[in-house]
Protein backbone atom coordinates (compact mmCIF):
# COMPACT_ATOMS: atom_id res chain seq x y z
CA UNK A 1 0.00 0.00 0.00
CA UNK A 2 1.35 3.37 -1.07
CA UNK A 3 1.52 5.86 1.76
CA UNK A 4 -0.19 9.14 0.94
CA UNK A 5 1.99 12.21 1.17
CA UNK A 6 0.77 14.84 3.59
CA UNK A 7 0.10 18.12 1.84
CA UNK A 8 1.19 21.32 3.53
CA UNK A 9 -0.51 24.62 2.84
CA UNK A 10 1.72 27.42 1.60
CA UNK A 11 -0.81 30.06 2.63
CA UNK A 12 0.39 32.52 5.25
CA UNK A 13 -1.48 31.95 8.50
CA UNK A 14 -3.28 35.03 9.73
CA UNK A 15 -2.13 36.50 13.02
CA UNK A 16 -4.70 36.23 15.78
CA UNK A 17 -5.54 38.90 18.31
CA UNK A 18 -7.77 39.85 21.20
CA UNK A 19 -9.03 43.41 21.62
CA UNK A 20 -9.12 45.29 24.92
CA UNK A 21 -10.91 48.54 25.80
CA UNK A 22 -12.02 50.46 28.87
CA UNK A 23 -15.42 52.16 29.23
CA UNK A 24 -15.23 55.38 31.21
CA UNK A 25 -17.66 58.14 32.15
CA UNK A 26 -16.68 60.01 28.99
CA UNK A 27 -16.84 56.88 26.84
CA UNK A 28 -19.88 54.75 27.66
CA UNK A 29 -20.37 51.08 26.82
CA UNK A 30 -22.15 51.79 23.52
CA UNK A 31 -19.30 54.01 22.35
CA UNK A 32 -16.77 51.42 23.49
CA UNK A 33 -18.52 48.74 21.41
CA UNK A 34 -18.47 51.03 18.37
CA UNK A 35 -14.78 51.83 18.92
CA UNK A 36 -13.96 48.13 19.19
CA UNK A 37 -15.85 47.47 15.95
CA UNK A 38 -13.60 50.04 14.31
CA UNK A 39 -10.50 48.55 15.97
CA UNK A 40 -11.49 45.12 14.62
CA UNK A 41 -11.88 46.66 11.15
CA UNK A 42 -8.40 48.18 11.46
CA UNK A 43 -7.06 44.75 12.41
CA UNK A 44 -8.85 43.12 9.47
CA UNK A 45 -7.27 45.66 7.14
CA UNK A 46 -3.89 44.24 8.22
CA UNK A 47 -5.08 40.66 7.83
CA UNK A 48 -5.44 40.05 11.57
CA UNK A 49 -8.17 37.77 12.87
CA UNK A 50 -9.94 38.92 16.02
CA UNK A 51 -10.71 36.04 18.40
CA UNK A 52 -12.18 37.81 21.43
CA UNK A 53 -12.96 41.22 22.93
CA UNK A 54 -12.50 42.29 26.54
CA UNK A 55 -14.02 45.45 28.03
CA UNK A 56 -14.10 46.83 31.55
CA UNK A 57 -15.97 49.70 33.17
CA UNK A 58 -13.53 51.94 35.01
CA UNK A 59 -13.44 55.58 36.05
CA UNK A 60 -10.21 55.78 34.05
CA UNK A 61 -7.69 53.32 32.61
CA UNK A 62 -5.30 51.82 35.15
CA UNK A 63 -1.92 53.58 35.11
CA UNK A 64 0.02 50.33 35.37
CA UNK A 65 -1.84 47.74 33.30
CA UNK A 66 -4.67 49.68 31.56
CA UNK A 67 -7.33 47.28 32.91
CA UNK A 68 -7.83 46.23 36.51
CA UNK A 69 -6.21 43.17 38.08
CA UNK A 70 -9.26 40.91 37.71
CA UNK A 71 -9.79 41.71 34.02
CA UNK A 72 -6.06 41.28 33.35
CA UNK A 73 -6.17 37.80 34.89
CA UNK A 74 -9.17 36.99 32.68
CA UNK A 75 -7.23 38.03 29.57
CA UNK A 76 -4.17 36.05 30.64
CA UNK A 77 -6.29 32.93 31.14
CA UNK A 78 -7.76 33.33 27.65
CA UNK A 79 -4.44 33.80 25.82
CA UNK A 80 -3.03 30.74 27.59
CA UNK A 81 -5.97 28.66 26.37
CA UNK A 82 -6.07 29.91 22.77
CA UNK A 83 -3.45 30.63 20.06
CA UNK A 84 -3.19 34.41 20.42
CA UNK A 85 -0.35 36.34 18.74
CA UNK A 86 -1.10 39.81 20.05
CA UNK A 87 -3.16 41.91 22.44
CA UNK A 88 -4.51 45.10 20.81
CA UNK A 89 -5.56 47.97 23.10
CA UNK A 90 -8.01 50.58 21.85
CA UNK A 91 -6.14 53.49 23.45
CA UNK A 92 -2.52 54.58 23.35
CA UNK A 93 -0.48 52.83 26.02
CA UNK A 94 2.21 54.60 28.00
CA UNK A 95 5.75 53.14 27.91
CA UNK A 96 5.26 52.03 31.55
CA UNK A 97 2.00 50.24 30.73
CA UNK A 98 3.68 48.50 27.79
CA UNK A 99 6.60 47.29 29.91
CA UNK A 100 4.26 45.98 32.61
CA UNK A 101 1.99 44.23 30.12
CA UNK A 102 4.91 42.66 28.25
CA UNK A 103 6.11 41.10 31.49
CA UNK A 104 2.63 39.65 32.00
CA UNK A 105 2.08 38.37 28.45
CA UNK A 106 5.71 37.36 27.79
CA UNK A 107 6.00 36.32 24.11
CA UNK A 108 2.67 37.81 23.02
CA UNK A 109 2.93 41.18 21.30
CA UNK A 110 1.30 44.17 22.98
CA UNK A 111 -0.07 46.65 20.42
CA UNK A 112 -2.14 49.82 20.76
CA UNK A 113 -4.41 51.63 18.32
CA UNK A 114 -1.77 54.11 17.14
CA UNK A 115 0.75 51.40 16.29
CA UNK A 116 -1.95 49.55 14.37
CA UNK A 117 -2.77 52.68 12.34
CA UNK A 118 0.93 53.33 11.70
CA UNK A 119 1.27 49.79 10.39
CA UNK A 120 -1.61 50.32 7.96
CA UNK A 121 -0.05 53.56 6.74
CA UNK A 122 3.26 51.75 6.25
CA UNK A 123 1.50 49.08 4.20
CA UNK A 124 -0.50 51.56 2.10
CA UNK A 125 2.20 54.17 1.40
CA UNK A 126 3.13 54.12 -2.29
CA UNK A 127 5.02 57.32 -3.09
CA UNK A 128 8.51 58.16 -1.85
CA UNK A 129 7.09 61.11 0.05
CA UNK A 130 4.42 59.14 1.91
CA UNK A 131 6.96 56.43 2.76
CA UNK A 132 9.23 59.06 4.31
CA UNK A 133 6.27 60.54 6.20
CA UNK A 134 5.24 57.18 7.61
CA UNK A 135 8.80 56.24 8.56
CA UNK A 136 9.22 59.54 10.42
CA UNK A 137 5.92 58.98 12.25
CA UNK A 138 7.02 55.46 13.19
CA UNK A 139 10.35 56.60 14.63
CA UNK A 140 8.72 59.45 16.54
CA UNK A 141 6.21 57.00 17.97
CA UNK A 142 8.91 54.44 18.78
CA UNK A 143 11.36 56.83 20.43
CA UNK A 144 9.83 56.81 23.94
CA UNK A 145 8.98 53.10 23.56
CA UNK A 146 12.31 51.66 22.40
CA UNK A 147 12.39 49.02 25.12
CA UNK A 148 9.02 47.74 24.07
CA UNK A 149 9.49 47.53 20.32
CA UNK A 150 13.11 46.48 20.25
CA UNK A 151 12.36 43.72 22.78
CA UNK A 152 9.67 42.47 20.43
CA UNK A 153 12.01 42.55 17.48
CA UNK A 154 14.75 40.66 19.27
CA UNK A 155 12.52 37.72 20.15
CA UNK A 156 10.26 37.54 17.12
CA UNK A 157 11.24 35.90 13.88
CA UNK A 158 9.85 37.17 10.60
CA UNK A 159 7.51 40.03 9.93
CA UNK A 160 4.12 40.84 11.35
CA UNK A 161 2.15 43.68 12.86
CA UNK A 162 4.42 45.97 14.80
CA UNK A 163 7.38 44.70 12.75
CA UNK A 164 6.85 46.55 9.49
CA UNK A 165 9.20 49.37 8.56
CA UNK A 166 12.06 50.67 10.69
CA UNK A 167 13.46 48.28 13.24
CA UNK A 168 13.76 45.02 11.34
CA UNK A 169 17.32 45.86 10.30
CA UNK A 170 18.35 47.78 13.41
CA UNK A 171 17.83 45.62 16.47
CA UNK A 172 20.73 47.34 18.23
CA UNK A 173 19.32 50.82 17.68
CA UNK A 174 19.55 53.07 20.70
CA UNK A 175 18.01 56.43 21.47
CA UNK A 176 20.87 58.41 19.96
CA UNK A 177 20.70 56.61 16.63
CA UNK A 178 16.91 56.91 16.49
CA UNK A 179 17.18 60.61 17.29
CA UNK A 180 19.69 61.04 14.46
CA UNK A 181 17.38 59.15 12.10
CA UNK A 182 14.45 61.40 13.03
CA UNK A 183 16.57 64.48 12.33
CA UNK A 184 17.68 63.02 8.98
CA UNK A 185 14.09 62.19 7.93
CA UNK A 186 12.85 65.65 8.92
CA UNK A 187 15.59 67.26 6.84
CA UNK A 188 14.80 65.04 3.87
CA UNK A 189 11.08 65.72 4.17
CA UNK A 190 11.68 69.46 4.31
CA UNK A 191 13.28 69.24 0.86
CA UNK A 192 10.41 67.10 -0.43
CA UNK A 193 7.90 69.53 1.08
CA UNK A 194 9.57 72.41 -0.78
CA UNK A 195 9.23 70.48 -4.03
CA UNK A 196 5.59 69.72 -3.25
CA UNK A 197 4.92 73.37 -2.42
CA UNK A 198 6.48 74.36 -5.75
CA UNK A 199 4.21 71.93 -7.61
CA UNK A 200 1.16 73.27 -5.76
CA UNK A 201 2.19 76.84 -6.56
CA UNK A 202 2.34 75.96 -10.25
CA UNK A 203 -1.30 74.88 -9.94
CA UNK A 204 -2.40 78.16 -8.32
CA UNK A 205 -3.98 79.37 -11.55
CA UNK A 206 -6.57 76.60 -11.28
CA UNK A 207 -9.31 76.30 -8.67
CA UNK A 208 -8.46 73.49 -6.26
CA UNK A 209 -11.09 71.24 -4.69
CA UNK A 210 -10.16 68.75 -1.94
CA UNK A 211 -12.25 65.76 -0.87
CA UNK A 212 -12.00 65.19 2.88
CA UNK A 213 -13.73 62.91 5.35
CA UNK A 214 -13.46 60.05 7.78
CA UNK A 215 -11.71 56.95 6.51
CA UNK A 216 -13.79 54.51 4.42
CA UNK A 217 -16.67 56.92 3.71
CA UNK A 218 -16.37 56.61 -0.08
CA UNK A 219 -14.04 59.50 -0.98
CA UNK A 220 -12.17 57.58 -3.69
CA UNK A 221 -15.42 56.26 -5.18
CA UNK A 222 -16.74 59.81 -5.33
CA UNK A 223 -13.46 60.93 -6.89
CA UNK A 224 -14.00 58.40 -9.67
CA UNK A 225 -17.57 59.59 -10.22
CA UNK A 226 -16.63 63.25 -10.46
CA UNK A 227 -13.37 62.92 -12.41
CA UNK A 228 -14.21 59.79 -14.42
CA UNK A 229 -10.67 58.66 -13.62
CA UNK A 230 -9.44 55.28 -12.42
CA UNK A 231 -8.81 55.86 -8.71
CA UNK A 232 -8.16 52.98 -6.30
CA UNK A 233 -11.06 52.34 -3.93
CA UNK A 234 -11.50 49.48 -1.48
CA UNK A 235 -13.76 48.69 1.46
CA UNK A 236 -10.94 48.92 3.98
CA UNK A 237 -9.76 51.62 6.33
CA UNK A 238 -7.10 53.87 4.78
CA UNK A 239 -7.36 52.19 1.35
CA UNK A 240 -4.95 54.89 0.21
CA UNK A 241 -2.69 57.29 2.12
CA UNK A 242 -1.39 59.19 -0.91
CA UNK A 243 -3.12 62.26 -2.30
CA UNK A 244 -4.50 61.78 -5.81
CA UNK A 245 -4.95 64.85 -8.02
CA UNK A 246 -7.03 64.88 -11.21
CA UNK A 247 -7.91 67.70 -13.60
CA UNK A 248 -11.67 67.98 -14.17
CA UNK A 249 -13.67 70.07 -16.64
CA UNK A 250 -17.21 71.20 -15.93
CA UNK A 251 -18.90 73.35 -18.57
CA UNK A 252 -15.51 74.28 -20.01
CA UNK A 253 -14.19 75.43 -16.63
CA UNK A 254 -11.18 73.38 -15.46
CA UNK A 255 -10.31 72.70 -11.82
CA UNK A 256 -8.15 70.29 -9.82
CA UNK A 257 -9.82 67.63 -7.68
CA UNK A 258 -7.78 66.03 -4.88
CA UNK A 259 -8.60 62.87 -2.93
CA UNK A 260 -6.89 63.14 0.47
CA UNK A 261 -6.03 60.70 3.25
CA UNK A 262 -8.95 59.80 5.51
CA UNK A 263 -9.20 60.97 9.10
CA UNK A 264 -10.01 58.77 12.08
CA UNK A 265 -10.70 59.19 15.76
CA UNK A 266 -7.61 58.95 17.97
CA UNK A 267 -5.37 59.60 14.95
CA UNK A 268 -1.72 59.52 16.09
CA UNK A 269 -0.39 63.08 16.38
CA UNK A 270 2.90 61.95 14.85
CA UNK A 271 1.02 61.12 11.64
CA UNK A 272 -0.63 64.54 11.51
CA UNK A 273 2.78 66.17 11.97
CA UNK A 274 4.50 63.94 9.40
CA UNK A 275 1.78 64.32 6.77
CA UNK A 276 2.03 68.11 6.84
CA UNK A 277 2.61 68.47 3.09
CA UNK A 278 -0.22 66.06 2.28
CA UNK A 279 -2.55 68.03 4.53
CA UNK A 280 -1.37 71.20 2.78
CA UNK A 281 -3.51 69.99 -0.13
CA UNK A 282 -6.47 70.54 2.19
CA UNK A 283 -5.16 73.78 3.72
CA UNK A 284 -4.53 75.36 0.32
CA UNK A 285 -7.72 74.17 -1.37
CA UNK A 286 -10.32 76.71 -2.52
CA UNK A 287 -13.28 74.41 -1.89
CA UNK A 288 -13.76 71.35 0.33
CA UNK A 289 -16.07 68.41 -0.25
CA UNK A 290 -16.62 66.86 3.18
CA UNK A 291 -17.91 63.30 2.69
CA UNK A 292 -19.82 61.52 5.48
CA UNK A 293 -21.03 57.90 5.53
CA UNK A 294 -24.64 58.44 6.59
CA UNK A 295 -25.23 54.68 6.81
CA UNK A 296 -22.71 54.39 9.65
CA UNK A 297 -24.19 54.39 13.14
CA UNK A 298 -21.54 56.87 14.32
CA UNK A 299 -21.70 59.27 11.36
CA UNK A 300 -22.33 62.33 13.55
CA UNK A 301 -19.21 61.64 15.61
CA UNK A 302 -17.25 61.05 12.39
CA UNK A 303 -18.46 64.47 11.22
CA UNK A 304 -17.21 66.04 14.46
CA UNK A 305 -13.83 64.26 14.25
CA UNK A 306 -13.19 65.60 10.74
CA UNK A 307 -14.38 69.11 11.63
CA UNK A 308 -12.08 69.12 14.67
CA UNK A 309 -9.13 67.98 12.53
CA UNK A 310 -9.88 70.69 9.95
CA UNK A 311 -9.75 73.26 12.76
CA UNK A 312 -6.43 71.83 13.98
CA UNK A 313 -4.81 72.11 10.55
CA UNK A 314 -6.29 75.56 9.86
CA UNK A 315 -8.71 74.59 7.09
CA UNK A 316 -12.11 75.04 8.73
CA UNK A 317 -13.00 78.39 7.14
CA UNK A 318 -13.22 77.24 3.52
CA UNK A 319 -16.37 77.01 1.39
CA UNK A 320 -17.53 73.46 2.04
CA UNK A 321 -20.09 71.11 0.55
CA UNK A 322 -21.26 68.60 3.15
CA UNK A 323 -21.92 65.37 1.24
CA UNK A 324 -23.78 62.57 2.97
CA UNK A 325 -22.83 59.45 1.03
CA UNK A 326 -24.22 55.87 0.95
CA UNK A 327 -27.90 56.84 1.10
CA UNK A 328 -28.56 53.53 -0.67
CA UNK A 329 -27.44 51.78 2.53
CA UNK A 330 -29.18 54.14 4.97
CA UNK A 331 -31.91 52.42 7.00
CA UNK A 332 -34.18 54.76 9.01
CA UNK A 333 -35.59 53.10 12.11
CA UNK A 334 -39.34 53.73 12.12
CA UNK A 335 -39.75 51.78 15.36
CA UNK A 336 -38.26 54.72 17.24
CA UNK A 337 -40.40 57.32 18.95
CA UNK A 338 -41.38 60.19 16.69
CA UNK A 339 -39.17 62.61 18.62
CA UNK A 340 -36.13 60.39 18.02
CA UNK A 341 -36.52 60.27 14.24
CA UNK A 342 -34.15 62.47 12.25
CA UNK A 343 -37.12 63.66 10.22
CA UNK A 344 -39.38 66.59 10.98
CA UNK A 345 -42.49 64.55 10.21
CA UNK A 346 -42.57 60.89 11.11
CA UNK A 347 -46.02 60.11 9.76
CA UNK A 348 -46.04 58.83 6.19
CA UNK A 349 -42.27 58.81 5.86
CA UNK A 350 -42.28 55.15 4.82
CA UNK A 351 -43.90 56.13 1.52
CA UNK A 352 -41.35 58.84 0.74
CA UNK A 353 -37.97 58.00 -0.79
CA UNK A 354 -34.94 58.00 1.50
CA UNK A 355 -33.60 61.01 -0.40
CA UNK A 356 -36.82 62.96 0.18
CA UNK A 357 -36.81 61.97 3.84
CA UNK A 358 -33.25 63.11 4.35
CA UNK A 359 -33.84 66.45 2.63
CA UNK A 360 -36.55 67.17 5.23
CA UNK A 361 -34.46 66.01 8.18
CA UNK A 362 -32.36 67.94 10.69
CA UNK A 363 -29.32 66.50 8.93
CA UNK A 364 -30.04 68.72 5.92
CA UNK A 365 -29.55 71.76 8.18
CA UNK A 366 -26.04 70.86 9.32
CA UNK A 367 -24.43 73.17 6.76
CA UNK A 368 -25.30 75.83 4.18
CA UNK A 369 -24.63 73.38 1.35
CA UNK A 370 -25.75 69.80 2.01
CA UNK A 371 -26.14 67.10 -0.64
CA UNK A 372 -27.26 63.49 -0.19
CA UNK A 373 -25.81 60.97 -2.63
CA UNK A 374 -24.77 57.41 -3.32
CA UNK A 375 -21.39 57.55 -5.03
CA UNK A 376 -21.49 53.80 -5.66
CA UNK A 377 -24.95 53.89 -7.27
CA UNK A 378 -24.40 57.39 -8.74
CA UNK A 379 -27.62 58.55 -7.12
CA UNK A 380 -28.15 62.33 -6.97
CA UNK A 381 -24.64 62.95 -8.32
CA UNK A 382 -25.96 65.65 -10.66
CA UNK A 383 -27.13 67.77 -7.71
CA UNK A 384 -23.62 67.53 -6.27
CA UNK A 385 -22.10 68.42 -9.64
CA UNK A 386 -24.34 71.47 -9.88
CA UNK A 387 -23.55 72.63 -6.33
CA UNK A 388 -19.83 72.07 -6.88
CA UNK A 389 -19.84 73.82 -10.25
CA UNK A 390 -21.42 76.97 -8.80
CA UNK A 391 -18.67 77.20 -6.16
CA UNK A 392 -15.90 76.42 -8.65
CA UNK A 393 -17.27 78.95 -11.16
CA UNK A 394 -17.33 81.67 -8.50
CA UNK A 395 -13.71 80.96 -7.54
CA UNK A 396 -12.65 80.62 -11.18
CA UNK A 397 -14.03 84.00 -12.23
CA UNK A 398 -12.29 85.58 -9.22
CA UNK A 399 -9.03 84.33 -10.78
CA UNK A 400 -10.04 85.03 -14.40
CA UNK A 401 -12.48 87.97 -14.40
CA UNK A 402 -12.13 88.27 -18.19
CA UNK A 403 -12.85 84.61 -18.91
CA UNK A 404 -16.01 85.45 -20.86
CA UNK A 405 -14.03 87.83 -23.05
CA UNK A 406 -11.60 85.00 -23.75
CA UNK A 407 -14.32 82.93 -25.40
CA UNK A 408 -15.86 80.97 -22.51
CA UNK A 409 -19.07 79.27 -23.61
CA UNK A 410 -21.16 77.48 -20.99
CA UNK A 411 -22.07 73.91 -21.93
CA UNK A 412 -23.85 71.14 -20.10
CA UNK A 413 -21.83 68.53 -18.25
CA UNK A 414 -23.06 65.84 -20.67
CA UNK A 415 -21.70 67.73 -23.64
Amino acid sequence: MIEKKQLHSTAIEREKAVLVAVSTQKQGSEKTKEYLDELAFLATTLGIETLQRFTQNLERADNKTYTGKGKLEEIVAYVKAFPVDMIIYDDDLTPAQVRNLEKVFEDIKVIDRSLLILDIFAMRAQTAQSKLQVELAQYQFMYPRLTRLWTHLSRQSGAGVGMRGPGEKELETDRRIVKDRIAFLKEKLEKVDIQSATRRKERDRLVRVAIVGYTNVGKSTLMRSLSKADVFAENKLFATVDSTVRKVNMENIPFLLTDTVGFIRKLPTTLIESFKSTLDEVREADVLIHVVDIAHVGFEEHLEVVNKTLVEIGASDKPTILVFNKIDLYKPDFNKDEDDLPFEEAEGQEEASVLEQLKKSYIAKKSDKVVFISAEKKENIEELRSTLFNLVKEKHFAIYPNWLDLGYTPVTADE
